[in-house]
């Protein structure tokens, strides 16, 4: 009997391997959120399931700390707040739920860091759309193809799989490189 550990192992090894073609994006992403909060903007994050749990993640990274203490960081993820998610979910529909919020708290010079496995996530496209509308940055965290979101982020890093959990673990090994690289930007480590 094969192992599913050593199998899934195998699997997130060989697409690491393949990322590396990544890296100037990754960097152009860690250099548009540290220029937002430098402007004094913040970073707002938004996913759906898995992505939602790893906006959380990296919205704490920032707000608490990541690598030394230093001075909180403003990020909040749009996803946290049950009452505004199913207030606007009822009232309107669950592809506003993140759209509506950044109505409400995004400004031009904020930057949104849109999550989504797909690229194809009607809630999170709708966010992005809201996002340009109030004149913030998009970054997108995706995965397969990039979706229709490749092409509405200012900066797409887009894991090349099928695998939704392969992506999401890429996905925070890019969070955490973002999350490096603003406090390397930023002189705080």
């Amino acid at each position: 009997m094969n192992s599913l550990f050593l199998h899934n192992l195998a699997e997130q090894i060989a697409l690491l391997q393949s990322l590396q073609p990544l890296d100037a994006a990754v960097a152009q992403a860690g250099a548009l959120a540290t220029q937002s909060l430098r402007a004094g903007g913040k970073l707002m994050f938004c996913g759906n399931g898995g992505s939602a749990a790893d906006s959380q993640h990296l919205a704490a990274e920032l707000t608490g700390r990541f690598i030394k203490d230093r001075k909180p960081l403003a990020a909040l993820a749009l996803s946290t707040d049950s009452s505004a998610l199913t207030c606007i979910g009822n009232d309107y529909s669950f592809d506003e739920v993140f759209a509506r919020q950044l109505q409400g708290l995004g400004r031009a010079g904020d930057l949104l860091i849109a999550i989504s496995t797909s690229g194809n996530s009607r809630n999170v496209i709708r966010a992005v759309e809201e996002a340009r509308a109030l004149g913030m940055s998009v970054i997108g965290l995706l995965g397969r193809n990039g979706g229709a979101l490749r092409d509405l982020c200012d900066v797409a890093i887009v894991v090349p799989s099928q695998v939704t959990a392969r992506i999401q673990e890429s996905h925070i090994l890019i969070g955490h490189t973002l999350c490096g690289l603003i406090e390397q930007q930023l002189g705080l480590v």
